[in-house]
């Protein structure tokens, strides 16, 4: 990288963009992080090297005053905390990177405070506006069986449509009632499935796939119309429909089924660990969110059931 240093000696931001492509691909090839996810470092670092760019500052070795100019920018253009949090996140992980590369020899992102985010619970289904998901399908073809496995498997894993996406025949093992999933950084975990998400995934490789399997072979296990995998995005829109012909909340999206797998496990009596492992979170601290949620059920319950309430 010691070229790279010296392309950043002219012009403040001589070599910036280079160095976030090469951070980018080092997120790619080297930590195993998804095009996905690597799309988004990009994006949030080319804001940063926008600023970078218009203010004429040292992009590569930004003062401690400098970086806080910077996300005082961000607030001033009213981006959420939620943003400007992941931007700093993004910085703190390239200038690491710059350190750990040699191209400086400090950075001043990691002394930054991160702003505070309002603590909001996720948002959950009940078992009634699931029964009705799930029963917008129309199983009598290969399409309805698509939907109505997808639906089943992404409640029975506690999966990221993400990882639904990237699914193929091999990873579900209907004999050992188990699907292999692939989360962030390519990390393996094995969550057993519930007898009907295992019904359902068989009829469809048994009766539905093979209709949607077109002249192009793939081991895909979601095929479009056109015989293409799915895409998250595609998956996401399918989930989308499903829950406009429930009548339901149109805000839900897929990561509700994740966020009500993981307190239906607390509420059954799940310890926290064993959830951790199963939705493939890094930290405990990431889980203990649904112990919060779980209580805050429990509590509503209480109120509607309790007669002095």
């Amino acid at each position: 990288m010691a070229g790279a240093e010296g392309r950043v000696a002219g012009r403040a931001t001589d070599g910036l963009d280079e160095l976030v492509d090469g951070y980018c691909r080092w997120l790619l090839e080297v930590r195993g992080l998804s095009p996905n996810t690597v799309r988004s470092y990009r994006a949030d670092l080319a804001s940063y090297v926008s600023w970078a760019e218009r203010t004429g500052r040292d992009g590569v070795r930004p003062t401690h005053k400098e970086l806080r100019s910077y996300l005082a920018e961000l607030g001033r253009a009213r981006y959420s905390t939620k943003t400007v949090n992941r931007r700093l996140s993004a910085l703190r992980g390239f200038f690491h990177w710059l350190v750990r590369e040699g191209v400086i020899e400090g950075e001043e992102a990691s002394a930054l405070a991160s702003p505070k985010v309002a603590r909001t619970l996720p948002r959950v289904m009940s078992d009634e506006d699931v029964v009705r998901l799930l029963g917008t399908c129309d199983t009598d073809d290969a399409v309805g069986l698509r939907d109505r496995a997808f639906l089943e498997l992404l409640y029975a894993s506690g999966a990221r449509i993400s990882e639904v996406s990237g699914l193929s025949t091999a990873d579900v093992d209907l004999r050992s009632a188990q699907v292999s999933l692939f989360g962030k950084g390519s990390k393996e975990r094995i969550v057993p499935l519930y007898d009907a998400a295992l019904r359902w995934v068989g009829a469809y490789l048994e009766r539905g796939r093979p209709s949607l399997v077109r002249e192009r072979r793939t081991d895909a296990l979601f095929l479009s119309t056109r015989g293409n995998p799915m895409s998250a995005d595609a998956l996401r829109t399918c989930f989308e429909r499903h829950v406009v012909r429930a009548g339901l909340d149109p805000s839900l999206t897929p990561h509700a089924m994740r966020h009500t797998f993981a307190t239906e496990l607390l509420d059954g009596g799940a310890d926290l660990r064993s959830v951790q492992e199963l939705l493939g979170h890094e930290s405990l601290s990431t889980t203990q969110i649904y112990t919060h949620l779980s209580v805050e059920r429990l509590k509503q319950a209480a109120a509607r059931a309790h007669p002095r309430s």
